[in-house]
């Protein structure tokens, strides 16, 4: 037995990459899931692999937020134990980034995991017990260069996991906030150049995500979950001294520019 064999779950964004390779984890664990996805097809195609219950559409818009719950409440026919606001996107690259760029980031980054939160606090509250897992990224500790839109969303995205966890830790609800570095995703190209220099070398698969998350889960359910544990590190040298981690950064963000013009020299 473990903590996810006949538990309720939710997981955004689970057509693909990440969020499809936590449905299928899970399941083999005997977690009852469901499947949610603006890909319909995707969406079905995930859930008919592990004989869970698709529900498709948004889930970053108010409105998508309440049906999704409604609609899992329902299917389950109990209440959600666990639910994993994993939905994300990558655009708007830089002080150019669109206002419309934005408002999508902060609306599937960011406010996604508030809506959600604010509809299932009060139901975990009363039985005193919930779990909500968000899958941040590594860019909510860190940063993405040449993402900016990315990781202003990221960092509140984790600001709020955080929020979270010291308001409702102590009355029974678990938050975890998820950070891996680079996963073989079509995010990962998504959140541009600076991606595919930085990160690919040591991308990793979206099932060995899972297996990280799945045993945190179970193990303790620590609240930074970290499938790249050099993350812990990188994170610490940025808390430690600011100013020598960005002279770092800005020499990565040099390499970058050098490699996207192939002119000037590296900083």
């Amino acid at each position: 037995m473990t903590a996810l064999a006949g538990a309720n779950v939710v997981i955004t964004g689970s057509g693909a990459g990440i969020g499809a390779a936590l449905a299928r984890r899970f399941a083999a664990d005997g977690a009852r899931v469901v499947v949610n996805d603006l890909d319909a097809d995707a969406c079905r195609a995930v859930a008919a692999d592990i004989d869970g219950i698709a529900l498709p559409g948004d889930a970053a818009g108010e409105e998508g937020v309440a049906a999704l719950i409604t609609g899992a409440r329902k299917a389950l026919g109990g209440e959600i134990d666990i639910y994993c606001a994993n939905a994300g996107i990558g655009e708007g690259m830089g002080l150019d980034a669109s206002e419309q760029s934005w408002d999508r980031s902060w609306d599937v980054n960011v406010m996604a995991h508030v809506r959600a939160a604010r509809l299932l606090t009060p139901a975990w509250l009363a039985r005193g017990r919930g779990h909500l897992v968000t899958t941040v990224s590594a860019a909510g500790l860190l940063t993405m260069l040449d993402a900016s839109a990315y990781s202003v969303t990221k960092h509140a995205a984790y600001a709020f996991a955080e929020w979270m966890a010291i308001t409702y830790g102590a009355k029974g609800i678990t938050v975890q906030a998820v950070c891996p570095l680079g996963v073989r995703t079509a995010l990962l190209g998504a959140t541009g150049e600076a991606a595919a220099l930085l990160l690919n070398d040591g991308a990793v698969d979206p099932a060995e995500v899972a297996e990280v998350v799945a045993e945190a889960i179970t193990n303790n359910a620590p609240f930074l979950v970290l499938p790249h544990p050099e993350v812990a590190r990188m994170y610490a040298g940025r808390a430690a001294d600011p100013d020598r981690w960005l002279a770092g950064m800005r020499k990565l963000q040099a390499r970058l520019e050098f490699a996207k013009d192939g002119r000037g020299q590296e900083g």
